[in-house]
């Protein structure tokens, strides 16, 4: 692996930051806002419990958005948070047990509640495009 693809911090320098979020809050321009409010340049979802009555997600492969209302339950929620924006990953599932995921989008609606820890660390994510994947991918200062 590239060296410069990796970075390292010692954990006791990660702060971490617990989040509730409420019954029609935006989940991805929730998080968004509540990263850019702290001092670190970057971060990473830790644990995150709850549910939404609207999912707005990009599938893998897929250029245009979904969007589903109905009662849904996060099952895991992971991603980083840089000063370019979050890249967040989605999965949920119905009453019947099926699930969906995909890059989340704003305009997924919090049902009940979303509980949410976020990783703060003392080093910088940013995202430039990488011409092997024509994709804007994370790398680290």
């Amino acid at each position: 692996m590239d060296p410069a693809l990796k970075t390292l911090w010692p954990g006791a320098a990660t702060r971490f930051l617990a989040l509730r979020l409420l019954p029609g809050d935006d989940l991805r321009a929730t998080l968004d806002r509540a990263f850019a409010a702290e001092r670190e340049h970057a971060g990473f979802v830790v644990a995150c419990v709850g549910s939404l009555s609207r999912v707005c997600l990009r599938p893998a492969g897929l250029d245009a958005p979904l969007s589903l209302e109905v009662t849904l339950e996060i099952v895991s929620l992971s991603g980083t948070f840089s000063d370019n924006g979050p890249h967040l990953h989605v999965a949920v599932s119905d009453s019947k047990g099926s699930m969906l995921g995909g890059h989340l989008l704003e305009g997924s609606v919090v049902r009940t509640t979303a509980e949410v820890v976020i990783g703060l660390a003392p080093v910088h994510f940013r995202r430039m495009v990488d011409p092997r994947t024509g994709y804007p991918e994370l790398l680290f200062d």
